[in-house]
C-alpha cells in the first residue's frame, strides 16, 4: 500500500473536519481580525442568525450552566 493511496474503512469524520483552521499569520495579512471576518463573509448578524437557527436543547439550562461553572472553578 503506497502513501498515496490510503484507503480507510467507512471511517465517520470528526465534526470539525468540515472546518478550516487559519494561521495567525493569514489572519494579520488580511489585516486583522475584523477584516479577515468581513473577507470571508462572517459578521455579528450572521452569527445571531445562525443561533436562531439551532434548537432550544442545544443550549444549557441555567442549572446546567452553574454546574458546568461549578466544575471548571473546581478544576484550577
Amino acid at each position: 500500500m503506497s502513501k498515496k493511496n490510503i484507503e480507510t474503512e467507512n471511517e465517520i469524520q470528526p465534526t470539525l473536519a468540515k472546518f478550516k483552521s487559519y494561521s495567525v499569520d493569514e489572519i494579520l495579512a488580511a489585516g486583522g481580525a475584523t477584516a479577515f471576518a468581513d473577507k470571508l463573509g462572517k459578521n455579528s448578524r450572521t452569527l445571531l442568525e445562525g443561533l436562531k437557527t439551532l434548537p432550544k436543547d442545544a443550549f444549557l439550562t441555567e442549572e446546567e450552566a452553574q454546574q458546568a461553572l461549578e466544575t471548571l472553578n473546581a478544576s484550577k
